[in-house]
């Protein structure tokens, strides 16, 4: 078995990402610059290839690295994260001991005050509760998703119109299409805090872009599953608007999706 890990990177120097991120294993970094060229680096004996691209969008940069990637198991990475010494031994490890797994999930300790996921136990995931993941929790079976054609989103994630989502939709799409996802209380990794690239407070674009998400996560769901999403966290994201006023500006977003496409409807996880 073995584990490569793919990097979305913004204007990142090669040795100084490998280095800061403390990088043992065979690495795809896709950086996003203002120049196209490729070099390779060499860590330990582990093999890191580096593409600069002149483009935008994390969805974008993670697609070319997954469309690269050529190990067993990928595991998605942000540039921001601090990797344990042992991470490469235990997603391998993981993946050894869950045949029946086509991708885990792992948790990063997020910077203090960005925390939107824990994992204390094992266990499945479904479509229901499957929003709440950031991608760099994400290792999958490369095979498997290369032979599903599934890939990110193009329209969510930092430098794309609609701030973030890519990540549920990416493993929204993984449950939709069969493969089976589980969760694991390893820790990976941790953030090191800097800024966010698209989170600037809980106003009309962070309710709104999160309606034009739901329109594709949750199909004829998706009013329900905004209320609910409002309700479950309205003691954080309503301190300064009200429930009504942000679940206003979730359906405009659901209702200005519609020229964007159909969403998938989705009750069980399948799509119809």
């Amino acid at each position: 078995m073995s584990m490569q890990l793919l990097v979305s990177a913004v204007n990142a120097q090669p040795r100084e990402l490998v280095e800061a991120m403390n990088i043992h294993s065979d690495a795809i970094v896709v950086n996003q610059c203002d120049k196209y060229g490729y070099t390779e680096l060499e860590k330990d004996g582990y093999q890191i290839r580096f593409f600069s691209m002149n483009e935008r969008g994390v969805g974008l940069s993670r697609n070319h690295a997954l469309l690269r990637a050529d190990h067993e198991i990928s595991l998605f990475a942000d540039e921001d994260i601090i990797y344990a010494d042992d991470y490469k031994e235990q997603v391998e490890k993981a993946f050894r001991e869950h045949p029946e797994a086509d991708m885990i999930l792992f948790y990063v300790k997020a910077a203090e005050g960005r925390e939107t996921y824990n994992i204390e136990k094992e266990g499945r995931v479904r479509w229901y509760n499957c929003g709440r993941y950031p991608t760099y929790s994400f290792g999958v079976r490369t095979e498997r998703v290369h032979a599903l054609n599934i890939t990110f989103h193009l329209l969510f994630g930092g430098g794309t119109p609609y701030s973030n989502g890519e990540d549920s939709l990416f493993i929204m799409e993984c449950i939709r299409k069969g493969m089976h996802v589980i969760k694991v209380p390893v820790t990976l990794g941790h953030e090191n805090g800097r800024e966010s690239t698209w989170f600037k407070g809980y106003n009309r674009k962070f309710f709104y872009d999160r309606g034009v998400l739901y329109h594709f996560l949750y199909g004829h769901l998706k009013y329900l599953m905004a209320l609910r999403f409002l309700l479950a966290h309205k003691g954080e994201m309503c301190r300064e608007v009200s429930v009504k006023e942000a679940y206003a500006w979730m359906k405009e977003g659901i209702r200005d999706a519609r020229r964007l496409g159909t969403g998938k409807e989705c009750q069980d996880g399948t799509a119809v």
